[in-house]
């Protein structure tokens, strides 16, 4: 997978798209089973004609742009989003920048100027319902006229569906919220996860006995809280067994969102390190003691709790430095 960063950097890909492209669009958070299916559809469509298959994103996304107040919380940031991406057949993952420029060109200019002279579309796949240019002015059967007098076809994705309703990153964010693991694993294809650097913190949980990993998540907000068994990958030849705390700390006068893993049986400072953090099993949400004293019991329980869902025994090896 190669990426491109904005439309402006398309000319170093020119020679590559001499022949054309399919393409989709979209914001594709979370990479769910839906997103999947395009993708192979996409995949499949560039195989069989022999052309490059490239998957337009955005930064940020519409929605942040124009209601950044109420705009959801995302499934994925975009390191993440392109790692997804690096694990299929794409060729090109083309990010847009997403701002005052972009959101006013009409629809005829993004056909002719994006669409055409830019990528040299060939086929394109997008939602029966997708809407884009200035205002949503432009929608389907608008790009599939334009496809025709242009030299392009358009297909319509076909709606993939979990339970008799459509998989969408909205049911996985619901999921999340309810602690449904198993529904948003059903969703996904996979359990949630998500990827950070291990950061100073204010090493409080060495004093209280429970060492943990901080994490920068590079978001603003996760789509879940609360106390979770996990799995740590990054960091050993498998995957590490360990117990975290998701949310802004009340305890300790916490404000912003936090991310606390303690692993289970290591001693070892990675601080630096990008690790993936799989959740696996729900223990309790986020709440706030009288003192660190009640704090400190409560972790003890919940540590015990991840250990039996991790099948773990009192003994293991210790990473030191």
């Amino acid at each position: 997978m190669h990426l491109i960063r904005g439309l402006q950097n398309l000319d170093t890909v020119r020679t590559e798209l001499r022949a054309g492209c399919v393409l989709t669009i979209g914001n594709f958070d979370g990479i769910h089973l839906g997103h999947r299916a395009i993708l192979d559809q996409v995949i499949n469509l560039a195989k069989s004609q022999r052309l490059p298959s490239v998957v337009m994103i955005f930064e940020p996304l519409p929605i942040e742009y124009f209601a950044p107040q109420t705009a959801p919380v995302r499934l994925m940031n975009l390191r993440e989003k392109l790692s997804a991406f690096k694990a299929t057949d794409i060729d090109y993952v083309l990010v847009c920048r997403f701002n005052e420029a972009f959101a006013n060109l009409t629809p005829m200019q993004f056909v002719e100027s994006v669409l055409k002279e830019g990528l040299n579309v060939r086929h394109l796949v997008v939602g029966d319902d997708f809407c884009f240019g200035k205002q949503r002015q432009g929608n389907f059967e608008f790009l599939a006229e334009q496809g025709r007098c242009l030299g392009f076809e358009v297909t319509d994705v076909a709606t993939f569906e979990v339970d008799c309703a459509r998989v969408s990153s909205t049911r996985v964010r619901q999921a999340l919220l309810k602690h449904d693991l198993a529904m948003a694993e059903r969703l996904l294809g996979e359990p949630f996860h998500f990827h950070g650097r291990v950061i100073h913190g204010q090493k409080l949980g060495r004093k209280i006995g429970f060492r943990t990993l901080n994490l920068n998540p590079k978001r603003i907000q996760m789509p879940l809280e609360g106390v979770y068994a996990v799995k740590v990958s990054g960091l050993a030849e498998q995957d590490w067994p360990g117990v975290a705390n998701i949310g802004i700390r009340p305890t300790v006068d916490g404000s912003r969102p936090s991310i606390e893993v303690h692993l289970f049986n290591w001693d070892k400072d990675v601080y630096g390190a990008h690790i993936s953090v799989r959740i696996e099993h729900y223990i309790r949400a986020e709440m706030k003691f009288e003192n660190l004293t009640q704090l400190t019991e409560q972790i003890e329980c919940d540590a015990q709790e991840a250990k039996q869902f991790h099948g773990l025994t009192q003994t293991g090896s210790v990473h030191k430095n």
